[in-house]
């Protein structure tokens, strides 16, 4: 695809209870211009209502989710959520479905089996309630699932992936297939005040056989996967330094064949304040 799009993926837009510091939040990074805010959808059967409130109080930037589960998310729900958005805010809300892990879906009570087959049968219920394929993008990262954003979605959004991984999702995704990859950021010229803040937020997904299993399909190895992972995986994963060096992490990706970059920028665990200084400077340096 013929665009190159700088986005947003920050934990902050639902875990802040106040609509109004989330949609001033969202102006500065549309005045920033950058194109779309992902984030987590969480795990009712309803989109948060924190979606349309940024809809409607912003003018121009997309908002996506990142993602809604296909275990407890309706299909009738959702389909409606985003036909009534596409509605109102033409061309702005894109639905990001995802199969999730099974340690956060059967802490519930659901029994995590067949996750693409329940996938597939997600997006036939979709397709049934008349939402369009080029509505929805998939939370993709083995080969099979790429195939199936390919051909059943307008394409992917892989999360914790290197760049490695970004090549192999255009190569299968082929080349009209929208690719948007989260990418975790650390804005810390200091190595291991960076690595310490990456650190944070590696330890909880490296327990996630999802992630572990695809970075094994690129030669990552169980020293590189143990704990909070090896100061290689690290800065494989999560871009660090100045403005300028993290750019030119994120500049990996877009070589790989990224339509999109999604950037979220670590603040050590803090997701009640939004690093707004971080994304103006990442904004002058990539858009």
């Amino acid at each position: 695809m013929a665009q190159r799009l700088v986005s947003v993926w920050q934990p902050f837009f639902l875990g802040t209870e106040s609509p109004r510091a989330a949609i001033d939040a969202a102006t500065e990074l549309e005045d920033l211009g950058y194109a779309r805010i992902w984030f987590s959808a969480g795990f009712d059967e309803k989109l948060p209502s924190r979606f349309r409130e940024l809809l409607d109080g912003t003018e121009r930037i997309g908002i996506a989710s990142g993602i809604a589960t296909v275990w407890h998310t309706s299909p009738a729900e959702v389909a409606a959520f985003t036909e009534a958005a596409e509605q109102d805010h033409p061309g702005r809300f894109l639905l990001g479905l995802g199969a999730s892990h099974a340690v956060l879906v059967e802490g519930d009570g659901t029994d995590y089996r067949k996750p693409y087959s329940k996938t597939v049968e997600y997006l036939d219920a979709l397709d049934a309630a008349g939402l369009a394929p080029q509505r929805r993008v998939l939370a993709a990262l083995g080969p099979r699932m790429l195939e199936l954003a390919r051909d059943r979605s307008a394409g992917a959004h892989p999360y914790f992936t290197p760049a490695e991984h970004t090549a192999e999702a255009r190569a299968l995704l082929g080349p009209d297939r929208l690719l948007a990859p989260e990418v975790a950021v650390v804005l810390e010229p200091d190595a291991e005040a960076a690595r310490a803040v990456a650190r944070e937020y590696t330890a909880g997904y490296l327990t996630l056989p999802n992630y572990t299993n695809n970075l094994r399909r690129f030669g990552w190895t169980d020293d590189d996967l143990t704990g909070a992972g090896s100061d290689r995986l690290v800065d494989a994963l999560i871009p660090w330094g100045t403005a300028d060096q993290v750019a030119d992490g994120i500049e990996k990706h877009f070589a790989a064949g990224a339509d999109e970059v999604a950037i979220q920028v670590l603040n050590g665990g803090d997701r009640t304040s939004f690093p707004t200084e971080a994304f103006a400077a990442l904004a002058a340096q990539l858009i």
